[in-house]
């Protein structure tokens, strides 16, 4: 059982640090023109020797990259608050009952997970200015999406598992 439980705090706090990696690190749009240094882009700073505020970032027209940042910061926070729940759980509960409320929590996670790369995966266009139309998706994108399938199993695994002794 001990190593059960190992196995699934090991999962959680694997997805917590793909969802940090996704939300901090700069590379969710990679542009590399030919013969010019690789200009990286995030949610919201664009940075190739120097870095600058994505373009229009603050205004009505960027509604979507808006909500990309808050559903991947709401998906990183209820990944950390699940866990902490879960350790107040694991001490707390009576023997025999269910991680249902981890696991609801670490569900939202996922949800906001989808949400964000969805909207980012539709709407990805018309957030970079003209000049980074033609790039590519960077790997905080890809973790990102390998993130939602993590947090999504935990939180299935949350639903399954009972308090043992």
């Amino acid at each position: 059982m001990l190593i059960i439980l190992a196995f699934i705090i090991l999962f959680h706090l694997a997805s917590a640090i793909l969802l940090f990696v996704a939300t901090i690190h700069n590379a969710w749009w990679v542009v590399s023109p030919t013969g010019r240094e690789v200009i990286y882009s995030d949610l919201w700073y664009t940075c190739n020797s120097t870095c600058y505020i994505v373009e229009n970032s603050h205004s009505t027209e960027a509604v979507y990259l808006q909500a990309v940042q808050a559903t991947i910061i709401l998906a990183t926070i209820l990944c950390c608050v699940s866990f902490f729940v879960f350790m107040l759980q694991l001490f707390s509960i009576k023997q025999g009952e269910r991680f249902i409320f981890t696991a609801v929590i670490q569900l939202l996670a996922s949800l906001c997970v989808m949400i964000s790369a969805s909207i980012y995966t539709a709407e990805n266009k018309n957030f970079h200015a003209v000049s980074l139309k033609h790039g590519s998706y960077g790997s905080s994108y890809i973790v990102a999406w390998v993130s939602f399938p993590m947090t999504l199993i935990s939180g299935f695994m949350y639903l399954v598992l009972r308090k043992r002794t």
